[in-house]
């Protein structure tokens, strides 16, 4: 329990730095960072699955291929996840990182509300009250501004078809990843081909950045691992509460790292959205301490 919760902190620390890095490779943009990622984290994603000697389940799934709406299914799945890809590392380099931290902040409580729309889940009192919370941020936002940044919806509502998609798929985790990666990688060629004369260019004149490409795909692996490797260690509840951590590191990168401003009435977007994060985690965190306490040996 304490190495998937060290492991897990740890892969939520080292999304945050990968957050911040986007940053360190300009002037590539954030087309030419997506695809380096793609490319680059594809072969460590090979690692990982050897590890985990995961092959079995990839050959598996790939032989369902054959039936044209499964296959169509993945494809689509790895689409959605793509542009989720794609915005993490657009969007620190396009003054949208905080907005994309509010995404993150609200995913989950979006997930509350799919799971009482489409999966008949029933709310609990904690949970209607950080739905209400939530809402109040979100509708301060709107008075303010008379809109949400899209990059904040397309995080909290972009996320929840993929999990909705992948969950209708009953692919495993780690076979599902290695899909959506192996999909997106035509994509990411087509964008290095379209842009290879000015990455050409700027490796040139920017030698650091031949270095910078593979520690990229260093760290979007060694996270990925610890976080499949924690959610293997922890309890579902316990890991859905750790799952809390990236979005505050992301808040903090974004303010204290990247320099964005957060206006002072924004305060009163954020405020009310952290106290519905904080009444989830609290509910989570009663649960575990009133669960009877696991038997037997090691995971």
């Amino acid at each position: 329990m304490k190495k998937g919760i060290l492991l897990s902190v740890a892969s939520s620390a080292l999304f945050a730095t990968m957050y911040f890095y986007a940053t360190l490779m300009q002037p590539f943009d954030g087309d030419i960072v997506f695809a380096w990622r793609i490319l680059m984290g594809l072969p460590m994603l090979a690692l990982v699955v050897q590890r985990a000697r995961g092959w079995g389940a990839v050959r598996q799934t790939a032989r369902n291929f054959s039936r044209g709406r499964f296959l169509a299914a993945m494809i689509v799945c790895s689409l959605l996840l793509g542009v989720q890809l794609w915005l993490f590392v657009w969007a620190p380099l396009h003054g949208h990182a905080l907005n994309v931290s509010m995404g993150y902040f609200l995913l989950p409580l979006v997930m509350v509300l799919v799971g009482r729309l489409f999966y008949r889940e029933r709310l609990s009192a904690w949970q209607a009250w950080a739905v209400a919370f939530a809402a109040l941020g979100v509708g301060h936002e709107w008075w303010r501004l008379g809109t949400v940044s899209w990059t904040t919806l397309l995080v909290a509502l972009g996320y929840p078809p993929y999990f909705m998609l992948r969950r209708r798929l009953r692919v495993d985790a780690l076979t599902s990843l290695w899909f959506d990666m192996f999909f997106l990688l035509p994509a990411a060629v087509v964008i290095l081909q379209a842009q290879a004369a000015e990455a050409v260019r700027l490796f040139a004149a920017h030698p650091r950045l031949i270095l910078q490409v593979p520690v990229l795909g260093l760290l979007s692996a060694v996270s990925l691992s610890m976080y499949l490797a924690a959610s293997r260690m922890l309890p579902l509840s316990l890991f859905g509460l750790l799952s809390y951590v990236e979005p505050v590191l992301l808040f903090w990168v974004a303010f204290l790292l990247m320099g964005e401003p957060v206006a002072p009435a924004q305060w009163l977007t954020y405020v009310p959205i952290w106290i519905a994060v904080g009444l989830v985690a609290a509910e989570g965190i009663r649960k575990l301490k009133a669960a009877p306490p696991a038997g037997g040996g090691a995971a």
